[in-house]
């Protein structure tokens, strides 16, 4: 989600950028061209506007991202902290076993 989101991030950046630097507008014939393509005035504020819909929800998924990522190294070092511990006491129940035994 994270790497989905920072792509989604860098699509919105360059629409928007495309938007307002690469347009450029003839308010005489009421038209508006977009790297040589001809749109409507219109069409380039939806075009603005999509870009900071992607941008937004490319921000959203890498922060999704990232508490997924915090959440699961968290359960990782607990599962790995009662590993060890399971591990000890495993390794006293044999020596008390041997001397038991000895």
């Amino acid at each position: 989600m994270l790497l989905l989101g920072l792509v989604l991030l860098v699509v919105g950046v360059i629409g928007l950028v495309l938007s307002f630097f690469g347009a450029s507008i003839d308010y005489k014939h009421r038209s508006a061209e977009i790297m040589n393509w001809d749109v409507a005035p219109g069409t380039l504020v939806l075009w603005g506007a999509a870009s900071m819909l992607l941008i937004v929800l490319g921000l959203w998924l890498m922060k999704a991202g990232a508490k997924q990522g915090w959440k699961r190294r968290k359960e990782q070092k607990r599962l790995t902290e009662l590993s060890d511990k399971l591990d000890q006491v495993e390794l006293e129940r044999r020596r008390n076993e041997l001397a038991d035994e000895g």
